[in-house]
């Protein structure tokens, strides 16, 4: 933990502070997301599709909005975007806990999600700015914070909806407002490298222009691609192991205490062993192996899981719960290693495919691409669920994970031995138009 802290403090002021805001953004998070379904359908009494409805909005809401925040980041520059974000989730969140209209409810999580693609690529760009050369190590230690605060939200926010689920969104709106201050006073302005107000062309124009030259990036378009398989696997953490857990051991208090062990599994390994993961990897192998070894180490989460399926399942007892949740673990403890390996040079591999130039942007395009192969991929998860379970086939949907996360492994090493992912690997043609 000291070496972890001393690494930190052997950033820029910006970078540390950005570290600390993005655990204080998933600690405010955290601490209410994960109860409010419960809240619309039980103390507000909304219907499943109303309930549906309002959380669709709030996800559709932000990834739908990453390519016009980064781009706002890119013209406007970091900071401001970054305090906008947390402004309007102040309100968002405080408005989740007064209002219970359905209209009402829309517009505040419509709100809470346009202001994570609003702070989001700002911030993830601030970071690659600031932390130059370094970028690898400090998306590392980013990430050891961002999973601090998914960790600790969701406790935070358990102590606080058992007294009342409206002081939760208080508390949690009181967090975005203090780091609100916190960063209008602290977070020193910051620009991006980019076209400026004097060039010719009207502003829609050059963003359109900025926009049509990202889409002529094919390193990037199909980075992007590959690595959504990573975010489908990840994704299932919330998805195919909780309910898998269920489908063993149960609704009770055993199937609740073990989905959380996955969570605690997936975010303690993270702040445990992040930084070494990552110093491991880049004193050993170049960018795109490591890529390709954290898919692959996804991909293999789901073997346990697969060799599991083909066992039979004991009746009762003990060893029913250890088939119940034995397996899973195995599987949050290989995604979180996987993406342990993957997301510090992935975050890396982003910049160095942008040029350096319209980073904010590209990172919200990549959210946005990454964002609809998440929505496609957990309804292909979920049929596939669905279809094991009439089919007697309970192996299909690890397999198919598996050789999801195969695939991925086997495309990215493409990429990287056809020179797409090497630093200045981009074609002529690909680079932005002028307005």
């Amino acid at each position: 933990m000291k070496g972890m802290l001393a690494q930190v403090r052997s950033y820029e002021r910006s970078v540390q502070l950005l570290m600390v805001n993005q655990f204080t953004i998933n600690l405010g998070f955290y601490m209410l997301m994960p109860y409010l379904a419960t809240h619309l359908s039980g103390a507000l009494g909304l219907a499943g599709w109303a309930v549906g409805l309002v959380l669709g909005v709030r996800n559709f809401s932000q990834q739908g909005m990453f390519l016009v925040g980064g781009t706002l980041a890119d013209r406007l520059g970091y900071k401001p975007l970054i305090v906008a974000g947390c402004l309007l989730r102040t309100a968002g969140f405080a408005a989740l806990g007064l209002v219970d209209s359905l209209p009402a409810l829309l517009a505040a999580s419509a709100a809470t999600g346009l202001a994570g693609a609003l702070f989001n690529p700002a911030v993830r760009a601030y970071v690659a700015v600031d932390a130059g050369e370094r970028r690898v190590e400090a998306f590392a230690l980013f990430n050891v914070f961002y999973q601090a605060g998914i960790l600790l939200g969701p406790l935070v926010g358990m102590v606080l909806t058992g007294v009342d689920f409206r002081i939760t969104c208080l508390v949690a709106a009181a967090v975005f407002a203090v780091l609100s201050a916190v960063q209008i006073r602290s977070l020193p302005a910051r620009r991006a490298d980019g076209p400026g107000p004097g060039e010719r062309g009207g502003a829609r124009e050059k963003v359109l222009a900025q926009w049509r030259g990202i889409l002529a990036n094919r390193p990037f378009l199909l980075f992007s691609a590959v690595m959504t398989g990573s975010y489908v696997l990840s994704y299932q953490v919330y998805l195919a192991l909780p309910l898998e857990v269920r489908r063993l051991g149960g609704d009770g208090a055993f199937g609740t205490a073990a989905t959380a062990a996955l969570f605690a599994v997936s975010g303690l390994g993270t702040i445990l062993l992040q930084t070494r993961v990552t110093a491991w990897c880049k004193a050993r192998m170049a960018p795109g192996r490591a890529l390709a070894l954290g898919l692959l180490t996804m991909g293999a989460a789901f073997v346990p899981l697969l060799l599991a399926a083909v066992v039979p399942l004991p009746d009762g007892g003990g060893r029913r719960w250890l088939a119940a949740v034995v397996p899973p673990l195995l599987a949050a403890a290989l995604l979180a290693l996987g993406t342990m390996i993957a997301y510090p040079f992935e975050m890396d591999t982003l910049v160095r495919l942008s040029g350096d130039r319209l980073v904010a942007t590209h990172y919200g395009l990549y959210n946005t691409v990454c964002g609809i192969g998440i929505t496609l991929g957990n309804l292909l998860t979920g049929v596939a669920l669905d279809a094991a379970r009439v089919a007697g086939a309970a192996a299909l949907p690890w397999f198919s994970l598996a050789a999801l996360g195969l695939l991925c492994a086997g495309a990215v090493l493409g990429l990287d031995r056809s020179g797409r992912l090497a630093p200045g690997a981009r074609p002529a043609h690909s680079e932005p138009a002028k307005a």
